[in-house]
């Protein structure tokens, strides 16, 4: 399903198996998913990542990451499901705001879900 948002990359069984546990024991780090149960079949994903701040009186930012729905499910709304879901768990973590980074084809996606555009994304690829 994530390759369907980036490249993966060559990930075993055991890796995979080795991040999940540390992601899970990871208080700041939430998966929400949206699953086909009777196929137990997995549609969408989405992380929430939970910075803690000095500024804003020690107070948190949620960020949103890896935000995909596989494209035989889309337009059911799970994508916003999910983002509701993981904005619900930044609320309730008392964190002031939530963030993402998007492609500007999905701008119109994540206002429907209640964010607004603001600033500009840099990055700087550290494995090229």
């Amino acid at each position: 399903l994530l390759a369907q948002l980036t490249t993966v990359g060559d990930v075993s069984q055991e890796a995979f198996t080795g991040r999940w546990w540390e992601l899970n024991e990871n208080q700041d780090y939430y998966v929400a998913v949206a699953e086909d149960t009777s196929k137990r079949q997995l549609l969408g994903t989405a992380a929430l990542i939970i910075e803690r701040k000095f500024i804003h009186s020690c107070g948190k930012v949620g960020h949103i990451e890896d935000v995909v729905v596989d494209g035989a499910a889309r337009g059911q709304k799970l994508g916003q499901r999910l983002i509701d879901e993981l904005v619900g768990v930044a609320e309730r973590q008392g964190c002031y705001k939530v963030i993402l980074d998007c492609a500007e084809q999905n701008i119109p996606f994540y206002e429907k879900c209640g964010l607004s555009r603001k600033e500009v994304q840099m990055v700087k690829y550290l494995d090229r």
